[in-house]
């Protein structure tokens, strides 16, 4: 069975992360897919809404940590050629509704894409974070960008810094979420919304979004790309290989001499 179901019905393209024995960790492989998936609904006029989903006891758990220890360290190929790159800038531009459903863990990735939604619903089990400090490495997403803005900047700090988890009302607070539901209601509600979207005139939503995130476009593209570049150099520093060598120990990592 695929690791990213994709389902298409009445204007709605459903991807899904189907990974539960690895926590919906995300390959190299589900990254290609998602990003063919999303850059394909761009320019498919029957497609008019893409929903994002996992299941109702979690989301993502972000990259999958050995595809970070088997990261080549000059990968062939441009940088923005690979998967997780073409997904980033996927979703940065994809010009039509993008609307996530969360329920339980949202790791790393799992939440900085979630800044690119034009709407989110989270189950009350949700659990933001965004580790990258944690694992020896910088924000990626735009992030380092996006959520001072809409966080604030010491709550983004916080998040950025810390690396610790906050949980689904903090979210709405912050306004990274539109409303919180139950797990069960949280991925049929967000297909909901998707369709009463689906049904309104494609030409306004597109309008309106370029309106409202087009002005900050080519900056977001600017600071995936710089975070990109330190991101590729500080996978293969002293942090990140002690930080993953102790993951798959199952023990502290030391950053003492890091």
């Amino acid at each position: 069975m695929s690791d990213i179901l994709v389902h298409q019905e009445q204007g709605v393209l459903t991807l899904t992360f189907n990974r539960l024995e690895r926590k919906n960790s995300i390959t190299v492989a589900m990254y290609d897919a998602l990003a063919t998936a999303i850059e394909q609904a761009a320019g498919d006029p029957a497609t008019r809404v893409v929903l994002l989903q996992g299941h109702e006891t979690i989301f993502s758990a972000g990259n999958d940590i050995g595809d970070f220890q088997n990261a080549p360290k000059e990968p062939a190929g441009k940088p923005e050629d690979r998967p997780v790159w073409r997904f980033l800038r996927a979703i940065a531009t994809f010009p039509k509704p993008l609307l996530a459903a969360v329920c339980g863990p949202a790791v790393g990735v799992g939440t900085t894409l979630l800044l690119h939604c034009d709407l989110v619903y989270a189950g009350d089990n949700a659990a933001f974070s965004v580790p990258f400090v944690n694992l020896g490495l910088v924000p990626e997403a735009a992030s380092s960008l996006l959520m001072p803005r809409m966080f604030g900047a010491h709550r983004a700090a916080e998040a950025l810094l810390m690396g610790e988890p906050f949980m689904a009302e903090a979210a709405l607070e912050v306004g990274l979420a539109n409303r919180v539901l139950p797990p069960t209601e949280c991925n049929a509600f967000a297909r909901q919304q998707a369709l009463k979207l689906a049904a309104k005139p494609l030409s306004a939503l597109v309008e309106t979004k370029r309106l409202l995130k087009g002005a900050q476009q080519a900056e977001v593209l600017q600071r995936m790309d710089e975070e990109g570049a330190l991101f590729g150099r500080m996978l293969h520093e002293p942090a990140a290989r002690e930080a993953f060598a102790a993951f798959a120990q199952k023990r502290k990592p030391d950053f003492s001499k890091c």
